[in-house]
């Protein structure tokens, strides 16, 4: 995985290839525009990270900030990665069966979508998921999964 040492978002942007820029910078767009209240979008893990601030909830196996979504380019791929689709079964089955009707070739692992350019990815139900898992909801799910 590549990792970014960019301490910005901005910085993180700025040192993309243009055409990576580009499709980070529409993906982005989406995520901002419905990221529900309470997630806030930073760097970390080497890419944009939207997650849970620790003053919000410090409960976290590893002490960092509870990581609900990223954005990242990587060495032969972009990637969306949604940890709210990974550690919920159903969302996740929703997820993949919306993905394929909507007639996009899937590429996905545990939580990371790849693409290579953003029309690969469909962009409403990449909105529809990011909007669907308020803070407190996406709490119980990780909380839930720690318990297995």
């Amino acid at each position: 995985m590549v990792r970014s040492a960019a301490a910005t978002v901005e910085e993180y942007l700025q040192e993309l290839p243009p055409d990576r820029r580009e499709g980070i910078q529409a993906v982005r767009q989406v995520f901002l525009d419905n990221l529900p209240p309470g997630y806030v979008e930073t760097m970390n893990w080497g890419m944009i990270t939207y997650e849970i601030p620790l003053d919000r909830y410090p409960k976290t196996y590893n002490s960092q900030p509870l990581m609900y979504a990223a954005l990242a380019s990587q060495k032969r791929h972009m990637a969306v990665y949604l940890m709210c689709v990974y550690s919920h079964a159903e969302s996740r089955t929703r997820f993949v069966e919306r993905y394929k009707a909507s007639g996009k070739k899937l590429d996905m692992g545990k939580s990371c979508v790849r693409f290579r350019k953003v029309e690969d990815l469909p962009l409403d139900l990449i909105a529809e998921t990011v909007a669907g898992t308020s803070v407190e909801d996406y709490i119980e799910f990780y909380e839930a999964s720690r318990k297995r």
